[in-house]
């Protein structure tokens, strides 16, 4: 019917996908035909034991690896049928990542750190600078544009490196335990940061974590395991530390 709103297109679309490692006698089934639909401006919390296909999943998401069979749509486009190159590109100018390690540069600045991804994309230097410091600002790092990361606590280096993650505006941030080097204030103060990205950026975010009080943080938890998703709910987040 015309004049009725359409439903929303799902960013990420996993229909029946499944990973196998080995052959034979060492096969390892990862995914076991899961299908999983992610929406603009979700906020996800992925979660579940080692070995429950959670990370394997993340790695097909970020385009880091291909399922064995069933399709990934990224914006309604299949990525299966995507060459590496256009995976690459795909992931260049579309998903941001964050990690539990940080992996900034050690020598250079956290101004430099954050216009990494810009240099990739060709940006001319002075419009880098501004979006950069920008970036920085947004992850409230106003100041600390010169400092290397010896010169930072982990709370700031991953600011940091969330502010690297956000710099070329992806459509999804996938962020891999990101609170895992963190004690439980700093870990507050990262998911206050995320959680204004999701709500006032509209940036979707999906978030590997293992804790479950920095899952509460999200408004959707999903837990893998044994290959396949156990459960998939709604969650009303819970400002811990607020």
């Amino acid at each position: 019917m015309t004049g009725m709103p359409s439903a929303p297109q799902p960013v990420i679309d996993l229909s029946q996908v499944t990973k196998v490692y080995g052959h034979g006698a060492g096969e390892v089934r990862a995914l076991r035909g899961i299908d999983l639909r992610i929406f603009p401006g979700e906020f996800v919390a992925v979660m579940g034991p080692s070995g429950g296909g959670k990370s394997t999943c993340m790695n097909i998401l970020g385009c880091l690896d291909t399922p064995t069979s069933g399709t990934y749509r990224f914006l309604g486009v299949p990525v299966g049928e995507m060459t590496a190159d256009q995976r690459a590109l795909l992931r260049r100018n579309y998903l941001g990542f964050v990690f539990q390690g940080f992996n900034l540069l050690s020598r250079t600045s956290a101004l430099e750190n954050v216009e990494l991804p810009l240099i990739y994309r060709h940006v001319p230097k002075e419009e880098r600078h501004e979006r950069a410091r920008k970036a920085l600002r947004e992850v409230g790092l106003t100041g600390r544009e010169s400092h290397v990361p010896s010169e930072l606590s982990g709370g700031q280096q991953q600011r940091v490196a969330i502010a690297r993650a956000i710099v070329s505006e992806p459509k999804v941030l996938f962020a891999d335990e990101p609170t895992g080097n963190l004690d439980t204030a700093t870990s507050a103060e990262i998911m206050k940061v995320l959680t204004a990205l999701n709500e006032e950026r509209g940036i979707t975010i999906a978030m590997v974590t293992h804790e479950p009080d920095i899952a509460a943080w999200t408004r959707r938890i999903v837990r893998f395991r044994d290959g396949t998703i156990e459960s998939d709910e709604a969650n009303a987040p819970v400002r811990t530390g607020a």
